[in-house]
């Protein structure tokens, strides 16, 4: 018995890559660079991208703050009433 056309067991001439015959090269353009280089150029860009951030003024940063803040006191309050109602109806199932 013979394969058909295009089996996985035998492949097809124009399966193989073309470029199989290029010299596969180990990291690119990281493996010239020594690591004292590459933290750098990582700390440039990091520098770089956090130049391009949008950073609220002082009246933005407290109104979110304050808004957050009660936020923060309103859940503190609700799970604290909920915490409260369940304990007491613990308490009034199981005695």
């Amino acid at each position: 018995m013979t394969d058909a056309v295009g089996s996985i067991d035998m492949p097809d001439a124009q399966d193989e890559a073309p470029d199989s015959k290029k010299k596969n090269r180990k990291g690119g353009k990281r493996a010239k660079k020594g690591p004292l280089k590459r933290l750098a150029l990582f700390y440039r860009q990091i520098i770089a991208e956090l130049r391009k951030v949008v950073w609220p003024t002082r009246n933005q940063l407290t109104s979110y703050t304050t808004a957050v803040i009660v936020f923060v006191v309103l859940m503190i309050g609700l799970i604290t009433l909920i915490d409260y109602g369940l304990s007491h109806a613990a308490k009034y199932v199981f005695g």
